[in-house]
């Protein structure tokens, strides 16, 4: 696979009806809905921007897993899917084990409580765990800058790309790592403990596809959509 040369400002805008610039063609949508095809296996189509952003490079906003709006304080005192705070940790929703709170035994997010779906409509959803391992696995990543911020280029197998910025993440009320590690929500719950989700994360030097923790952290949300 060619490594991702096309990551420029001046000719990365993968979307516009399937004509991207930079030779990205094999997308569709128009602004912030566009999306490009990297030749995946499970043909996933992925979105070219965050949820909450506008161009490829915006960070876009900050979600707690399983919340479909933004807010000040990303604590588990103000989580919507809790009773009380770490110290008398109840979970209500997305519980696997009686330890944590109520057990319904789901794993994967609802729509309804799916921050790509809620706020994109259609059949718009956040990737699973096993959607992240793909996209590792089948492109190659490489560390760049795109219009000032720093990121990882995803480069399918047909030449096609997605960036993904390093946004940082939210713990409480605060903005850490952005410019140095993205972390990217998955749908799947961490059903070993399931006050965890996992997520994808990295950094200049390393990309973990499948990593867990916390769910009230804000992390960064990448919308997919399956090939119609």
């Amino acid at each position: 696979m060619a490594l991702c040369v096309s990551c420029k400002k001046d000719n990365a805008e993968p979307s516009g009806g399937g004509t991207g610039g930079g030779g990205n063609t094999g997308g569709g949508g128009t602004g912030n809905h566009a999306y490009v095809d990297l030749g995946l296996p499970s043909g996933l189509l992925w979105a070219t921007c965050n949820v909450g952003a506008d161009i490829p490079e915006d960070y876009g906003d900050y979600f707690a897993w399983g919340e479909t709006a933004t807010k000040d304080d990303y604590d588990w005192s103000t989580y919507k899917w809790c009773n009380g705070d770490w110290g008398n940790l109840v979970l209500t929703k997305y519980c696997t084990d009686s330890y944590y709170g109520t057990v319904d035994n789901k794993t994967v997010l609802d729509p309804e409580d799916d921050a790509a779906h809620v706020n994109r409509g259609g059949d718009w959803r956040m990737p699973t765990t096993e959607e992240w391992i793909e996209l590792h696995d089948k492109c190659t990543w490489t560390w760049t800058t795109l219009g000032g911020k720093n990121g990882y280029c995803v480069t399918g197998s047909n030449d096609k790309f997605i960036f993904l910025p390093a946004a940082g993440y939210r713990p409480g009320t605060v903005v850490s790592n952005a410019g140095s590690g993205g972390y990217y929500w998955s749908s799947s719950l961490y059903s070993s403990d399931p006050s965890d989700a996992y997520f994808m994360g990295f950094d200049s030097g390393f990309v973990y596809p499948q990593y867990y923790n916390s769910r009230y952290y804000g992390l960064s949300v990448r919308p997919v959509r399956a090939a119609r």
